[in-house]
C-alpha cells in the first residue's frame, strides 16, 4: 500500500490502496493521474477528477443474491466522487486496472447511453417489470450527474414506461429531479432513500468529503416527503466508536421531517476496503483506530469482513446487539417502519425501442 506522506484533504482515501487480488502493479504517489498544484493550492496534493465515457452494451444488471430486496439495478456511473472511504463498491475499480483507493474517486466512468439502453431493454417482448434499484453500487447523484444528467434521463424513461424505480443517494442533488419523482410517486412507482452517517459536518467531511453535508440530506428527505415521495433514511454505515453515537439523533431528525421508514447497516470491509479504512483511521483517529477495528472484528467472528449471504448484513455479538436494540427502540419511539411501501409493477407500458410513437 502507498503510504501517504501528507494528509490528503477533500478526498476519502489517503492512498492508492493497490489491489493485490489480480496481480496488478503498484501505483506510486507520483503517478501521472495525480494533479499536484503546489504552486497554486499549497503543499497538499490536489487531485483532478477525470471522467471517461463508457459505451456500455447493456445497462440493467441482474442479480440472484438471496439477501437483498431487488433483482436488478442500474449504475449510471462507475467510481464515485463522493469519496466515502468505507464504500463497499471500491474494489470494483480493480477490474479496470485502477486502484480502489484514490482512483475510485478521481477516475470515473459515465454511461451516456444509459437511457437508450434502458429503453431497448424494456422494449424487448420477454421483459418482465420489477423495481429497478439505482445507487446500489455508486451514487446516481454524485457531482458529475450535474453535467451528464444520466440519472434524470433514466427516470424519464421509467416515467414514460410506468416502470418502478428506487433511488439511494447521499446527495441533496436528488431534488433537481423532484418534478419527475413527484410524477413517479403519484403513480406509486418510486421511493427515495438517503444515507446519513452522522450529524457532524466535520466528521462527514472526513468520511465522505464530496457528499452533501448531513443537514442538506435530511432537508432533502423533508422536501421529498412534503412533495408526496415515499422516503427512507439509511443510517449507514454504522462505524463503531466513530458514528454510532448519532443513531438516535439521525432517526429523530428524519422522523421530524416526515420520513416514514429507516434501516441501518453495520460497517462492511470487503477486500481492499479494509486497508483503506485502517489507513483512514490512522490518519484521522489514531487514538481509537485499534478500538474501532476490534469491534468490527468482534461482530464478524474475528474477521474484517463476512462475505456470506445473509450473515454479511446481520452482524453478530454483543456490539451488534447493542446497535440493533438502540435502532429498534428509537424507531418504535418515533413511529418509524409502521408501514412499508410496495411499488406497483402492474402499470408497465412497453416503450418503443427507438423512442418513436407507433402509427399502428
Amino acid at each position: 500500500m502507498v503510504k501517504p506522506s501528507v494528509k490528503i484533504s477533500g478526498r476519502g482515501a489517503q492512498s492508492g490502496a493497490v489491489p493485490q487480488r489480480f496481480g496488478l502493479a503498484a501505483r506510486e504517489a507520483d503517478d501521472d493521474w495525480l494533479d499536484a498544484r503546489e504552486g497554486i493550492d499549497g503543499p497538499e496534493p490536489r487531485l483532478r477528477t477525470q471522467v471517461i465515457e463508457e459505451r456500455a452494451r447493456t445497462i440493467i444488471s441482474f442479480n440472484q443474491s438471496p439477501d437483498i430486496p431487488f433483482d436488478r439495478s442500474i449504475n449510471a456511473y462507475r467510481g464515485c466522487e463522493h469519496g466515502c472511504v468505507y464504500c463497499y463498491a471500491r474494489p470494483s475499480h480493480a477490474w479496470h486496472d485502477l486502484s480502489p483507493g484514490l482512483d475510485f474517486e478521481t477516475r470515473l466512468f459515465a454511461k451516456p447511453d444509459a437511457a437508450r439502453l434502458l429503453r431497448e431493454t424494456l422494449a424487448k417482448p420477454g421483459y418482465k417489470p420489477a423495481p429497478i434499484a439505482m445507487g446500489t453500487n455508486t451514487d446516481p447523484y454524485q457531482p458529475i450527474e450535474g453535467r451528464y444528467r444520466i440519472t434524470r434521463q433514466v427516470l424519464e424513461v421509467c416515467l414514460e414506461a410506468r416502470h418502478p424505480v428506487t433511488i439511494t443517494t447521499k446527495s441533496a442533488r436528488v431534488l433537481r429531479d423532484l418534478d419527475l419523482l413527484i410524477e413517479l410517486a403519484r403513480l406509486n412507482l418510486t421511493a427515495v432513500a438517503l444515507s446519513v452517517t452522522s450529524l457532524d459536518p466535520r466528521l462527514s467531511g472526513l468520511l465522505e468529503p464530496r457528499a452533501s453535508v448531513p443537514v442538506k440530506r435530511l432537508d432533502a428527505l423533508g422536501k421529498l416527503a412534503v412533495a408526496g415521495v415515499p422516503t427512507h433514511v439509511s443510517v449507514a454505515p454504522v462505524i463503531p466508536a466513530i458514528t454510532d453515537e448519532f443513531i438516535e439523533a439521525i432517526l429523530e431528525a428524519a422522523a421530524q421531517r416526515g420520513v416514514q421508514t429507516a434501516s441501518w447497516i453495520m460497517l462492511r470491509l470487503p477486500h481492499e476496503v479494509a486497508p483503506l479504512v485502517r489507513e483512514w483511521l490512522g490518519v484521522h483517529f489514531p487514538d481509537r483506530a485499534g478500538k474501532v477495528m476490534a469491534i468490527v472484528q468482534s461482530v464478524r467472528e474475528g474477521r474484517d469482513n463476512d462475505p456470506g449471504f445473509f450473515t454479511r448484513m446481520k452482524p453478530q455479538g454483543v456490539w451488534a446487539d447493542v446497535f440493533r436494540t438502540r435502532f429498534r427502540l428509537a424507531c418504535k419511539r418515533l413511529g418509524l417502519n409502521r408501514e412499508q411501501s410496495v411499488l406497483d409493477c402492474g402499470q408497465f407500458v412497453r416503450p418503443s425501442a427507438d423512442g418513436q410513437m407507433r402509427l399502428f
